[in-house]
């Protein structure tokens, strides 16, 4: 269903945050009564249909779950967007169908609250210091939404305004949706909820201050200066703060558009995309990574429909603008020397070689049984395939996704340990990256990309 985002306050307080999820809870439970007398009245029982799923689980529940997410924003509806990307072996297709209305983005802050975040962090003569400032944003997501602005000297720019008690509330916000899906036994054994929720936690936390964000995308901008293939725009200290972050606006369309453009266009943006990823872990250990990603297995889920929105292409200039680093990090180069030798045995197809830097790594402990260790590295291979070919790899006939996914129940059933920390943002990457050049349908000389940072790393 496409829904039109509504202007709602957004819930501030912490009793506000407290009475929206209890409401949320409440409605969830006389949902499930409904539907539990339903099904006693049709005769339905535990045969057929819906009936697979708990009462709490029915469709007209997950649409009340999905509308309240979008409606409490942060953290909360973070966590939904996480969920709506995975795979039917995850979540059961009747949720993912409700869950799709979260992708559509949140719902706005009216006027007047989105004025009161202005003047508490800018100051009372913050619109004295634009041109311009459009009320409409462009888009409203989990954590913020976003306004063009023109500045002044007559420069384009965008703000980024967060929602107001969000960041406060990113412990509270998590752990009522993780006693959701704890009610609901929405998720398979194997998943180490604990564990993707602290991680969770820890970036979101760092998500909410711009701040910290400003300082990524400056040293992103140092990191790829002189580049003519990407731009990273200027950020704006002057009109920012810890909760409003001003850049400079970036013409473009998102990679999904990209799609449509001529096989030239696709192979040199997929590649492009590619090989920064490979740059921003082994030569930079710095990278840029969306929080709209849950890994859940090594390696990985790649979801199906990830945020495309953080590379804008510019056709005029046939360059790739970055925006978005709310969620970049650095890597220990321990860690990175150690996966550049993993990502070398996945493409080699080197068993033996794949296990131990998995032990390594902390992937896997040394004592899983056969069959979790041949459907571990059966994925590795996998994944490793796009680098494991000497010339192009043609994405366009992949199944990769599929093939992937086929192994993930083996892995949730076998799996005796959590991936490390640094996995979760780093396979957020790796597979945006892959399910980039699967979206554009790409023909890429991975191998060599691969080989040529090795051999410099």
């Amino acid at each position: 269903k496409v829904r039109k985002p509504r202007e709602r306050r957004v819930p501030s307080t912490p009793m506000g945050r407290i009475m929206g999820f209890a409401g949320m809870g409440a409605g969830l439970a006389w949902g499930t009564v409904q539907e539990s007398v339903k099904r006693a009245w049709s005769g339905q029982g535990q045969s057929g249909g819906d009936a697979l799923l708990s009462p709490f689980l029915s469709d007209k529940n997950a649409e009340r779950l999905a509308l309240g997410l979008c409606r409490m924003r942060g953290a909360a509806l973070k966590l939904g967007q996480m969920l709506s990307i995975q795979d039917e072996t995850i979540i059961p297709a009747p949720i993912l169908a409700a869950l799709e209305t979260v992708r559509q983005g949140a719902d706005v802050m009216p006027k007047q609250q989105l004025h009161e975040v202005l003047v508490a962090e800018l100051g009372p003569e913050w619109r004295e210091r634009l041109q311009i400032f459009d009320d409409q944003p462009m888009a409203a997501a989990s954590i913020g939404q976003v306004h063009r602005a023109t500045l002044k000297g007559g420069q384009l720019a965008v703000m980024k305004i967060q929602y107001p008690g969000v960041a406060k509330s990113i412990d509270s916000d998590i752990d009522n949706v993780k006693w959701l899906l704890e009610r609901t036994n929405l998720l398979p054994r194997g998943l180490y909820l604990d564990q993707a929720i602290k991680v969770a936690k820890s970036e979101l936390a760092l998500e909410c201050d711009y701040y910290v964000e400003a300082a990524s995308q400056k040293k992103f901008k140092e990191l790829l200066a002189g580049e003519q293939e990407f731009y990273v725009p200027v950020v704006y200290d002057e009109l920012s703060s810890k909760r409003v972050l001003t850049t400079e606006f970036v013409p473009g369309v998102s990679i999904d558009k990209v799609a449509t453009m001529e096989q030239s266009v696709r192979n040199h943006v997929a590649s492009q995309l590619l090989n920064l990823t490979l740059r921003e872990l082994f030569e930079f250990r710095f990278m840029q990574a969306s929080l709209l990603f849950l890994p859940l297995l090594f390696l990985t889920y790649l979801t199906t429909d990830p945020n495309w929105s953080n590379f804008l292409y510019d056709e005029g200039s046939k360059r790739i603008n970055l925006i978005d680093f709310g969620a970049a990090r650095h890597y220990p180069k321990r860690f990175v020397d150690d996966y550049l030798q993993m990502v070398m045995a996945c493409a080699n197809r080197d068993r033996d070689k794949v296990v131990d830097m998995s032990i390594k790594l902390g992937f896997l402990t040394g004592e899983e049984a056969d069959v979790m260790l041949d459907a571990h590295t059966e994925a590795a291979f996998v994944v490793g395939l796009p680098f494991s070919e000497d010339g192009g790899y043609d994405f366009r006939s992949s199944n990769l996704t599929s093939r992937v996914s086929a192994l993930g129940a083996t892995m949730l059933r076998h799996r005796l340990k959590p991936p490390p920390d640094e996995a979760y943002s780093l396979h957020r990457k790796l597979s945006g990256a892959f399910l980039a050049c699967i979206k554009l349908g790409a023909v890429v000389h991975c191998r060599r990309m691969l080989l040529d940072v090795y051999h410099k790393h």
